[in-house]
């Protein structure tokens, strides 16, 4: 039988050899994590992000460009009628359409990237350029425009920023602690930027081929929103399905830009507002209830994206009821409210009201019932002033009081009902005693008929 010492070495040595096993793991590990931290830094550095053909290779793939080819080939053809019996997943058509909804959204990503290349550049020359213009083609263009130019004055920006943005832009510039680039560095930029333009105007060409099919592959959509509009929404969400699926808070920001109103007031600028402040039903809504109205057009939009997506109603009658509907809400909006009506007063009855009797009714009556004095003091007599208790018609007027002709107050006292009984009650309890409180008086009482019965008797 082994000892307890004997068993603690053989854990020992157990404990021993899982250490053994446990670092040779490590060890292992750690030079294959070393192998894959040498292989990224040899990718890093073979990546070169001065060259722009390294940064932006979309323009590159055969995919983009037989996808191009293919959409001018269909701009030029026009729309095929011949095709619009097919199943809609079976059309080759659609197909293109969703392979230009994915290349859209590759072309957004293209020009990101193509932006951040451009900005890195740029920001030697005008570091507080990027924070007055957000949107990528927009920054584009004004690079593009100023160049090396120093003094933005001599720079006409008119017809690519709004006003307000060209005035704070050259405001910004003049104190600005940027350089002039050089003529490499200058040269990359304007290159990446003509290559974000030519992106963009191949997106505008994309969408403009979606759009000319959006009355066959969605005729809902296009009936509330417009096929401009119900392009650009697919562009984005990335094809019918995924718009279907998203939810209509979503649907509402598709294409909102971020705006910057340079200090100016917000009282005007639409936030939170997409590419759906480009329909007509927005634009025709006051201001006052646009945001109302882009929320209720959002989730219109996806039912009718809901609907074109499951082929539901080819013929368009669902998207058509559905703007009918918003139309007429919009409208129901705008009705000033109803005017106030005044309000009639009761007809008075003509006969007396039926109330409860009762005893406790009477009593109430009799108790707050006017007394014969105060209805002389409350009644005049014609042609004859009355007395007042300060004299000259100051004070308290007595009314009708003591005109009866001796010149004092005559009222006629008359014992109401209620004290009455209230009196005869009392007289009734307290008959039986005499009231005095000597000791010689009997607690016996006799009522006048006893007493005259009693002296009648022959006995007395």
């Amino acid at each position: 039988m082994a000892t307890l010492a004997d068993s603690f070495l053989a854990d020992l040595d157990e404990l021993s050899d899982n250490d053994a096993d446990l670092i040779e793991e490590d060890d292992v590990d750690a030079g294959n994590m070393e192998e894959d931290v040498d292989g990224d830094m040899a990718d890093i550095e073979t990546l070169n992000y001065d060259d722009l053909d390294c940064v932006s290779k979309l323009q590159k793939t055969q995919r983009y460009n037989d996808i191009m080819q293919k959409v001018e080939g269909a701009l030029e053809k026009g729309s095929d009628i011949s095709n619009q019996g097919l199943v809609l997943e079976d059309d080759p058509e659609y197909q293109l359409i969703v392979d230009c909804n994915a290349l859209s959204v590759d072309i957004e990503n293209e020009i990101i990237i193509i932006h951040n290349f451009i900005r890195d550049k740029y920001r030697l020359k005008f570091p507080e350029l990027e924070s007055l213009v957000h949107h990528p083609i927009d920054y584009a263009r004004v690079v593009k425009k100023i160049g090396n130019e120093m003094d933005l004055t001599l720079v006409d920006l008119e017809g690519l920023l709004p006003s307000a943005i060209i005035m704070v832009v050259s405001v910004t510039a003049s104190t600005t602690s940027g350089k002039p680039l050089p003529e490499e560095v200058l040269q990359k930029t304007i290159d990446a930027c003509d290559r974000a333009l030519a992106l963009d105007a191949a997106k505008k060409k994309v969408l403009d081929f979606v759009e000319s099919r959006m009355g066959y592959i969605a005729p809902n959509l296009s009936a509330i929103v417009g096929s401009a509009v119900a392009a650009k929404l697919m562009g984005t969400a990335g094809g019918l399905s995924a718009l279907a699926k998203m939810p209509a808070c979503n649907v509402q920001l598709l294409g909102a830009k971020k705006k910057n109103l340079a200090g100016f007031s917000t009282a005007t600028s639409q936030f939170r507002v997409g590419y759906i402040e480009q329909t007509e039903v927005f634009q025709t809504t006051p201001p006052a209830l646009r945001m109302r109205a882009c929320r209720l057009l959002a989730a219109k939009s996806t039912l009718a994206a809901r609907v074109d997506s499951t082929r539901g109603d080819p013929s368009g009658n669902t998207g058509r009821a559905l703007r009918e509907e918003i139309c007429k809400k919009i409208e129901k909006w705008q009705e000033p409210p109803p005017a106030k009506q005044p309000k009639p007063l009761p007809v008075p009855d003509s006969e007396p009201k039926k109330k409860r009797g009762g005893r406790r009714l009477r009593k109430m009556k009799e108790r707050y019932a006017l007394t014969d004095m105060r209805k002389l003091a409350n009644r005049m007599q014609f042609g004859v002033p009355e007395e007042s208790s300060l004299g000259d018609g100051l004070g308290e007027g007595y009314g009708m009081l003591g005109q009866a002709g001796s010149g004092k107050l005559r009222v006629s006292v008359g014992q109401s009902k209620l004290a009455a009984k209230v009196a005869k009650k009392f007289k009734e309890k307290s008959y039986g005693s005499s009231g005095a409180t000597s000791g010689l008086t009997s607690s016996l009482a006799f009522t006048p008929v006893q007493v005259c019965f009693h002296l009648l008797s022959p006995g007395s």
